[in-house]
């Protein structure tokens, strides 16, 4: 576009060549308003923040002014480091009215901060960080000029170097390891892929017990933990108060009506049956265990039980037995009672 320029300038009528430039011809600066103080020494120009600095005129002092912001500043030449121009910069805050001022230090490749900042240190030392430093001037006229200096800054380097060659090592193995890029994301994609389906997979199992139990609640992986509290858990979660307790009852009506509780022997756990009215009376095997059911034997209604029909005994002599439909008949009595008493 800079060839362009030349062609689409207005020449008035009255100019010639002799006359100079256009510039010179409207008596204006190349530069236009950026060189209005150009007779002060004063040229505008766009200058960039080094660093980090904190503005003295902010109210709010917890937001620096960042590096890389520009701003357009004053430039004024104010000294000289030898050879080298010492320059300048004022420049007004864009958050506040307030003024910064900076200079260039040459001997130092910094910029000092004049007045109406303060700078934000983040300055360490490169040498703490294992950095490679270049050697310094003095330093390199040191080697050149003093043996013994130089022998000792060459035993410092081999020890350095002795130092870092494990590390280096270390990293020359990573990186032939890795050097395959394909078969190295290929690894990490199968990964990825077996990781992500598994997920997938507990993902489908919280959402259908969610919406069984029809709740919208964020669901915590499964822990060793839980497992072991939900083993102890007895009760059947699908079943009602009403079922377990006809349950409860079922069992009861089919266990035997003469089960020892206390280990006597006369009364065998496994079902066999002794008289112990009758000296010579016969076992009977397991599979004909007196119960409820199979004696057809029912409950007394409460109507029964309030007019106090107890069935007893009769009286005999020493030599009398008790028939055997008697004590089945005391036994259901007794048994039905404890059971009204219970519930």
């Amino acid at each position: 576009m800079g060839e362009r320029k030349g062609v689409n300038k207005y020449y008035p009528p009255d100019w010639r060549p002799e006359m100079g430039s256009i510039n010179k011809y409207h008596g204006t600066h190349a530069l236009r308003e950026r060189a209005n103080k150009l007779h002060l020494g004063i040229l505008i120009i766009r200058f960039e923040m080094p660093y980090n600095i904190w503005c003295d005129g902010c109210p709010d002092k917890s937001i620096p002014i960042g590096m890389g912001v520009r701003y357009n500043a004053e430039k004024t030449k104010v000294g000289m480091y030898y050879s080298t121009p010492i320059y300048q910069f004022r420049f007004k805050c864009h958050l506040c009215p307030n003024y910064i001022v900076m200079k260039t230090d040459p001997g130092n490749l910094d910029y000092v901060i004049v007045s109406g900042a303060r700078r934000q240190e983040r300055r360490w030392d490169p040498l703490e960080n294992e950095q490679v430093v270049p050697e310094e001037k003095s330093v390199s006229q040191k080697l050149a000029a003093d043996a013994m200096f130089k022998l000792e800054h060459g035993e410092k380097d081999a020890l350095k170097s002795k130092t870092a060659a494990p590390v280096i090592d270390r990293l020359q193995d990573h990186r032939e390891r890795w050097r395959d890029d394909y078969r190295t994301n290929r690894l990490l994609r199968d990964q990825f892929r077996a990781a992500k389906k598994d997920l997938k997979a507990k993902a489908a199992i919280d959402a259908a017990l969610l919406s069984k139990a029809s709740l919208d609640i964020k669901l915590l992986p499964q822990s060793e933990d839980d497992k072991k509290i939900a083993a102890l858990l007895r009760l059947n979660p699908t079943q009602t108060p009403e079922e377990r307790q006809q349950e409860v009852r079922q069992t009861i009506d089919s266990r035997s009506l003469f089960a020892s509780t206390d280990g006597d022997d006369s009364i065998s756990r496994t079902g066999l049956v002794t008289n112990p009215f009758e000296k010579n009376s016969q076992t009977r095997s397991s599979s004909s265990v007196l119960t409820r059911q199979k004696l057809g034997v029912c409950l007394k209604s409460k109507e029964m039980r309030e007019t106090n029909d107890i069935p007893t005994l009769p009286s005999t002599s020493s030599s009398a037995k008790v028939g055997t439909s008697q004590l089945v008949s005391l036994c259901n009595y007794t048994s039905s009672s404890s059971e009204e008493d219970s519930q």
